[in-house]
């Protein structure tokens, strides 16, 4: 099946993430290449974009879109929260802008045999990285009652969520998620079916995020790429679901204001002083002219920081 990504939010990633040429430059979710491309075109001459994903399908598609550009990316199957010591690696010291463009990909959603999508009975799975050997089956077929009402709930946000796991740990063992549809769709009560879009929606999100650890790695991941921003590089994160949105904006808010001291304090004793600056304080959406060509761009959401010249 061919590659197909739609960038999502192109123009204003690029706007904020301002490429100059002889910038290095890091796609940390590089995908389809969809933004990469356009932003390896703005680095050059004499730039360099690392591209890194978790995906080795993406990266065999990127590396084939990327071809005329040769000597000036390099492409590395890995997880975006090791950028440290990616960068080690490379013997690279500091970078001038990186891009996450988080969530799940419109390739990894229409591949059905990927199991995210619960539109169609196949296998489950939801392994971004398909080479670890963890996945929704084992999160279904081997968590606790206790353990997936926690996940479900919180990554979900799913009323239902104690309901759906008594119902998934009796129907065990369940192997398709064609099966798992069904149970979600036998737990939830049937007036409540009736709005919120597809009653497995939410459940299926949150098991992929527990397989992927989306949420996990991604503070971390913000702080560390923060860290080797040279003065004045720009992080930029396109988000998909209210929990990363959050987060996201909770971590940009702590490095831009980590005094830990009382608000009644005289004076600051913490030590503790701004890394960065916001580049917006409101998340920028989507167009009425993207959503219409790409409806899966209704719930990105884009944020930016800055790292200050003088720490």
């Amino acid at each position: 099946m061919q590659f197909n990504h739609t960038p999502v939010l192109l123009d204003e990633v690029l706007e904020m993430l301002k490429p100059h040429p002889g910038e290095i430059m890091v796609d940390g979710t590089l995908g389809g290449a969809g933004h990469a491309i356009e932003i390896i075109k703005s680095v050059i001459p004499g730039g360099r974009l690392i591209g890194i994903d978790r995906d080795t399908n993406a990266l065999e598609a990127a590396e084939k879109r990327l071809k005329d550009f040769e000597g000036n990316f390099v492409l590395l199957h890995d997880n975006f929260v090791h950028i440290k010591d990616i960068l080690s690696r490379l013997d690279i010291s500091g970078i001038d802008g990186m891009l996450l463009d988080l969530g799940v990909s419109s390739h990894q959603l229409d591949t059905a045999d990927r199991g995210f999508t619960y539109k169609v009975d196949v296998p489950l799975d939801m392994r971004m990285d398909p080479t670890q050997s963890f996945s929704a089956w084992n999160v279904v077929n081997e968590y606790s009652v206790r353990e997936l009402t926690r996940v479900i709930r919180e990554y979900g946000e799913e009323r239902w969520a104690s309901r759906i796991a008594k119902f998934i740990v009796d129907s065990r063992p369940v192997d398709t998620t064609g099966e798992l549809v069904d149970i979600i769709k036998a737990a939830i009560p049937a007036s409540a079916r009736r709005t919120g879009g597809h009653p497995a929606k939410r459940t299926f999100q949150a098991i992929r995020i527990e397989v992927n650890d989306e949420l996990g790695i991604l503070k971390q991941a913000i702080t560390d790429a923060v860290d080797v921003l040279n003065p004045g590089g720009r992080l930029c994160i396109i988000t998909f679901h209210s929990l990363e949105d959050r987060l996201v904006k909770q971590t940009f808010r702590m490095l831009k204001n980590p005094c830990t001291c009382s608000p009644q304090a005289p004076i600051c004793t913490c030590g503790k002083k701004p890394v960065v600056n916001l580049i917006n304080k409101k998340p920028i959406t989507s167009t009425q002219e993207e959503l219409n060509l790409n409806p899966r761009s209704h719930s990105a959401k884009l944020r930016g920081c800055q790292k200050l010249h003088k720490i």
